[in-house]
C-alpha cells in the first residue's frame, strides 16, 4: 500500500495527526453535486455506476469540492459492492478495479484542484442495505449475523484499503450489530477508519442507545473518529457530545434536513443545513466537521469561511 505524500515527496501528516491539532473539513454530498452536473443516479448503484460510465463526472465533483475548501475526499464507493457489479454484468476483479478506480478518482482530484492546502481521501464504506437500494440503510436490523456481516463487507474493505486511502469512513451505519461488523471487517488492513452512525435523536436508526452504540470504538485505535452522518442537522449536536464521551476526536456531516423517500427515490420536506451550527458542534468535541446528502459545494464553502473566520 502507498503512502500519502506531498510533491517534494516528503511524507505528511495522517488524518489523525489533523485531527489532533484542530478541526479538518469533509466535503459534502457527492450525488447532489452529480446531479448538478447533468447525471442520471436513477439506477441502484447510485453514483457508483459511473465508476465504470462517467469517471470523468466523479473527478469534477470531487474538484468542485475541493475548491470549496474540502480538506478529506469521500470516494464514491458507498454504494459500491461485488454484489452490485455482478447484477450489472461486472466480474470480480472488474469490481475491485472500479473500487480502486475510486480512491484514484479522488486523489486525481484533489491533485488537480491544485489548492495548496494539505488534502486527505477517505474511502467509504456504506452499509449492507446500501446494497439493497431500498432504503434500509436508514432502518437496519437485515436479519443477518454479525459474522454474515462481516463476509459481505471484509473483500470490498480489502479493495478499498489496497488502493491506498488516507483512512476508510464506515458511513451512515444504522445498528451496533453492523457497526461490530464492520470494525472486524476492517481490522489489520493497515487503514485508519471512522464509524458514523445515521440516527433519530439519541438512538440509531435502529433504535439503540447511542452511548452503546458509540462505546464500540473504546481502546480500537485503528478508530481515529467516531460520530454521526446523514442524520437531521437537528439531532447533529446532541450527538456531538456523547461521542465525544469516547474521548475520540468526533466526526459530524449531517445531511441537509430533507427526508429520503425511498418508495419514490427522492428528497422530500425542507431543508434545514446551516454553516453556522459548525460553532456548536466544535464546542461539543467535533473535529471532522461536513456535510452529507443534498449539502453541495456551496454549504462547505460557507463551512470552511466559519472555520477560518474564528478560534472555538
Amino acid at each position: 500500500m502507498h503512502s500519502a505524500r506531498t510533491p517534494d515527496s516528503t511524507p505528511r501528516r495522517t488524518l489523525g495527526d489533523a485531527l489532533a491539532e484542530g478541526t479538518v473539513l469533509l466535503d459534502g454530498g457527492l450525488s447532489n453535486q452529480l446531479e448538478a452536473q447533468g447525471c442520471d443516479l436513477s439506477d441502484a448503484l447510485w453514483s457508483a455506476r459511473l465508476l465504470s460510465d462517467a469517471p470523468q463526472q466523479i473527478e469534477a465533483a470531487h474538484a468542485a469540492y475541493a475548491r470549496a475548501g474540502a480538506q478529506v475526499l469521500i470516494t464514491a464507493s458507498y454504494q459500491a459492492t461485488f454484489e452490485g457489479f455482478a447484477r450489472r454484468g461486472i466480474g470480480r476483479a472488474g469490481a475491485a478495479e472500479l473500487m480502486a478506480a475510486s480512491v484514484e478518482s479522488a486523489r486525481r482530484a484533489g491533485a488537480g484542484a491544485e489548492t495548496g492546502r494539505e488534502l486527505w481521501v477517505a474511502a467509504s464504506v456504506g452499509p449492507y442495505g446500501a446494497m439493497l437500494a431500498d432504503g434500509s440503510e436508514y432502518r437496519g436490523r437485515y436479519g443477518l449475523t454479525v459474522r454474515e456481516l462481516e463476509r459481505f463487507h471484509r473483500p470490498r474493505a480489502e479493495a478499498l484499503a489496497g488502493a491506498g486511502p488516507d483512512a476508510m469512513a464506515l458511513e451512515t451505519v444504522p445498528d451496533i450489530d453492523e457497526a461490530e461488523a464492520l470494525l472486524r471487517a476492517v481490522e489489520g488492513l493497515g487503514v485508519p477508519v471512522w464509524l458514523s452512525y445515521s440516527v433519530d435523536g439519541d438512538r440509531t436508526r435502529a433504535g439503540q442507545p447511542l452511548e452503546e452504540a458509540f462505546a464500540l470504538v473504546s481502546g480500537v485505535d485503528q478508530v481515529v473518529a467516531v460520530g454521526v452522518n446523514c442524520c437531521d442537522p437537528a439531532d447533529a449536536g446532541r450527538a456531538v457530545e456523547m461521542a465525544a464521551a469516547t474521548g475520540k476526536p468526533v466526526v459530524v456531516y449531517p445531511n441537509s434536513g430533507e427526508e429520503w423517500d425511498a418508495g419514490g427515490r427522492g428528497w422530500t420536506g425542507k431543508g434545514t443545513f446551516e454553516a453556522g451550527r459548525v460553532r456548536e458542534w466544535q464546542r461539543a468535541g467535533a473535529r471532522l466537521v461536513g456535510g452529507c446528502c443534498r449539502v453541495g459545494p456551496s454549504d462547505i464553502a460557507a463551512l470552511a469561511g466559519r472555520l477560518a473566520s474564528s478560534e472555538v
